[in-house]
């Protein structure tokens, strides 16, 4: 990445496997290699990160979330070479450990080239209402944080009159019925999940998808979480038309062909993203597919 004209880079989330431990060195490490980048680089949080530590005994998800918002989040600007201002959302609406509210400190947004890009802390695992050692007063919190960061960051948008929106966040909430990649499948027109248990995102959706719909211009909405790359247009109205100005590209991801473990550096790979405000989608997307990860297909 240091070998191209960047003129910013985002990390969409997780930093470790789900399962493994929630060592102070993995964050000090990530920290690390987001300086190690000559361009401004900035960071949303991932399930992995803070979520899913409840699965290791003595750790507690809120308190890695404290760890990475004093450690990545500690100042307005972004990580790597040539840091820039950003927003911040510092209002305490958000959580901490100790259920005082705190600032959501990781939800960031910045204007670059007539778009205005926004990250939110929205995460894999049921964004932390269900799953192990559910918490849904914090997940209140955070996801009625992040609702109003998404109409700020469109009213913010309209305001300056920008040529498309781009959102950043790690959750895979499912947009549809598509199976087999996201940990559920929903109701298209209604945005509900399929088995009717608790919903983490439901409410979230139904207001990106308002404000995509009155936006009326390019809307990229970028994830992770389900490791598998693709680009496509999953999202449709009440009536089940397509929204045609809203466009999902989830990045690569390591872990993707698991029960191949020799084969899944393939999938550690990274996008690069190619904006021209002028154009009629603004955004192309280009993989860029690091040549010591890549694994050929082996022989029959």
């Amino acid at each position: 990445m240091n070998s191209q004209n960047l003129s910013f880079t985002v990390h969409d989330g997780d930093l470790k496997s789900g399962s493994s431990v929630c060592a102070d060195s993995v964050y000090t490490q990530g920290l690390a290699y987001f300086n190690s980048l000559s361009a401004p680089a900035i960071f949303t949080p991932g399930d992995n990160d803070w979520v899913d530590c409840d699965r290791t005994a003595g750790f507690n998800s809120l308190a890695q979330l404290d760890k990475e918002r004093a450690l990545f989040f500690s100042t307005p600007y972004t990580l790597g070479g040539h840091p820039f201002l950003m927003e911040v959302q510092t209002d305490k609406v958000c959580l901490n450990a100790n259920h005082e509210p705190v600032g959501c400190v990781e939800n960031r947004r910045w204007t670059a080239g007539r778009v205005t890009y926004a990250t939110l802390n929205v995460q894999g695992s049921c964004n932390n209402l269900c799953d192990v050692n559910p918490d849904p007063e914090e997940w209140a919190a955070r996801n009625a944080a992040n609702i109003e960061w998404l109409h700020e960051t469109f009213a913010e948008a309209q305001a300056n009159g920008s040529a498309a929106v781009m959102l950043i966040s790690q959750a895979d909430p499912a947009f549809d019925d598509t199976t087999g990649l996201a940990d559920d499948t929903r109701n298209p027109k209604t945005l509900a999940q399929d088995d009717g248990k608790l919903d983490g995102f439901q409410d979230y959706l139904l207001a990106l998808r308002a404000e995509v719909i009155a936006f009326k211009k390019p809307v990229a909405y970028v994830h992770g979480d389900s490791h598998y790359f693709r680009v496509d247009k999953p999202l449709q109205d009440a009536n089940g038309v397509r929204v045609d100005n809203f466009t999902r590209v989830e990045t690569f991801g390591d872990n993707a062909v698991s029960g191949h473990p020799e084969r899944d550096d393939d999938n550690a790979q990274w996008l690069k993203v190619y904006v021209d405000p002028n154009s009629r989608e603004v955004f192309a997307y280009q993989p860029q597919i690091i040549p010591a990860n890549h694994v050929a297909n082996p022989a029959p």
